[in-house]
């Protein structure tokens, strides 16, 4: 027989194995958002990457669970609010959030190389971070304040045009880092400039590798310079003083009498409890940076663009900032009473995620769900967040932006925690949901409601005439608000 008609029977006999495998794979009898046949699910990976709101929203509405193509998998997603909650409460013996994470991410490659086997900063933001909000507080809204007084400054009764997207993310930066690692390097424009782009380009090179085979994935990984010269930069500003601490923590113990109690020292504490202490402490700085700026400056920016578009809203957000800090101050308490405010930014982040699912979990032994559904293990599997929040059931005229919202519903006393913008549920899953849930969100939404409470007091704000809030950008489910600029004017009068 001829080797080239040998060859074509091979080719052939290997395309029925493989058609019969998959047409016995529990993943084949969850229903597709395009084609699942082998090869042209490959065109369905390229749609998703494309049109990623549109499947998500057309498997929401069709199905219960549902699944789409990525490059190299499958993605089930389940649909409604019972179903987020299901997903919620299987246990981490069958599921993993960590391990979903790394394989969205590609944590070990774009981030650091350790942060996924000494994730020591999850510890210290649900910790010490989150204990301390309230002593911290004062050098947040300091920080703010000071940094906005630099980058937007108009004079007089003059317009000017703020790219708001590289603006926010310059007060975050250095608002997070008054925390991260105080003063003065919270004011040190080389080191900003190295977090700042760090937080960026994670999301750059999580994109490159999205679209790259596994097999190749590593080789390319190593070729990203980003992480690795973020890291370098970031170990010549912080490695001298955390070897000092070290130092005095091996020399003193607990006679260090004068002990720094901050962010920094929280994580140095935990790195100490490893063999690469320095390391692992810069690295944890670094993700905490990443954590804090992109998903901070993406949230404020989606919200500043709302009431750009709506400058009406304006008025009665100043009034109730006015009235609630002339009463309490500027303090996390009078934050916390910010209804209105509060409901502004929840809705924002309601229509404008970070990210179009959640409660992304990687199943590490098959699971079967209330439906009947088997997903088996090595399943990537989350929740379809976007179309959830975009639900009638849940949401009244949920296509609109109804800036008060939630705090409409907080006049009752029985509601009034329940809505608050921090607070995660089966219906907004904007954080996650559950003890997975963002462990940062309680530091970052202190952060953008200062951030947003200073805007609105000091600063008239808008578009251009004529011109309407941006399309949100899509790559894959990542969710991404235009790079557009606003129009500031500063405020004549009751600045803060």
């Amino acid at each position: 027989m001829d080797g080239s008609v040998q060859l074509l029977y091979a080719w052939a006999a290997a395309a029925i194995i493989y058609v019969l495998y998959w047409r016995t794979h529990p993943l084949y009898s969850i229903p597709t958002i395009g084609s699942s046949a082998p090869l042209l699910s490959y065109l369905g990976a390229w749609r998703y990457f494309r049109e990623a709101r549109e499947i998500l929203q057309e498997g929401y509405s069709k199905h219960k669970v549902f699944k789409v193509a990525l490059l190299e998998q499958w993605l089930v997603v389940v649909s409604g609010s019972a179903m987020n909650e299901e997903l919620r409460k299987i246990p981490d013996s069958h599921v993993s959030f960590m391990l979903a994470a790394d394989e969205f991410l590609h944590t070990k490659l774009t981030i650091a190389p350790d942060v996924n086997t000494h994730p020591i900063h999850i510890g210290v933001i649900r910790g010490p971070l989150t204990r301390n909000l309230g002593l911290l507080f004062a050098d947040v809204v300091d920080e703010i304040k000071v940094a906005f007084s630099d980058v937007i400054n108009p004079q007089g009764d003059d317009w000017i045009e703020v790219p708001v997207l590289a603006t926010m993310a310059q007060v975050v930066s250095r608002a997070s880092n008054r925390v991260f690692v105080g003063l003065p390097l919270c004011r040190n424009t080389d080191y900003l400039e190295t977090v700042v782009n760090f937080a960026f380009d994670v999301a750059k090179g999580r994109d490159v590798l999205s679209v790259v085979p596994g097999m190749l994935k590593g080789l390319v990984g190593k070729l990203l310079p980003w992480s690795r010269r973020a890291i370098k930069r970031t170990t010549h500003y912080l490695a001298p003083t955390i070897q000092e601490r070290l130092q005095k923590l091996r020399e003193l113990g607990e006679d260090w009498n004068d002990r720094p109690d901050d962010y920094l020292m929280w994580v140095i504490d935990e790195a100490n409890k490893t063999r690469n202490a320095i390391d692992l402490a810069i690295q944890a700085i670094l993700v905490s940076n990443f954590a804090a700026i992109h998903t901070s400056s993406n949230s404020i920016t989606h919200a500043l663009y709302h009431l750009a578009a709506n400058p009406e809203y304006i008025q009665p957000l100043r009034e109730e900032v006015e009235a609630v800090t002339k009463e309490y101050g500027w303090t996390k308490a009078a934050v916390g009473k910010m209804y209105k405010l509060d409901s502004f930014m929840r809705e924002s982040q309601r229509l404008n995620g970070i990210v179009g699912i959640s409660v992304m979990r990687k199943v590490l032994q098959d699971v079967t769900l209330s439906d009947g559904t088997l997903i088996p293990k090595g399943t990537l599997v989350a929740a379809a967040a976007a179309a959830t929040h975009v639900d009638e059931e849940y949401y009244d005229h949920p296509d609109k932006f109804d800036p008060f919202r939630f705090s409409d519903k907080r006049l009752e006393e029985s509601e009034r925690v329940r809505h608050q913008y921090i607070n995660t549920s089966a219906k907004f899953v904007a954080f996650g949901h559950g003890k997975h849930a963002c462990p940062g969100r309680f530091f970052a939404v202190n952060e953008l409601k200062v951030m947003m409470a200073y805007m609105v007091l000091n600063y008239d704000i808008k578009f251009k005439d004529g011109v309407g809030r941006p399309d949100n950008i899509w790559i894959w489910h990542s969710v991404i608000p235009a790079d557009v600029k606003v129009m500031f004017r500063k405020r004549q009068v009751g600045t803060m």
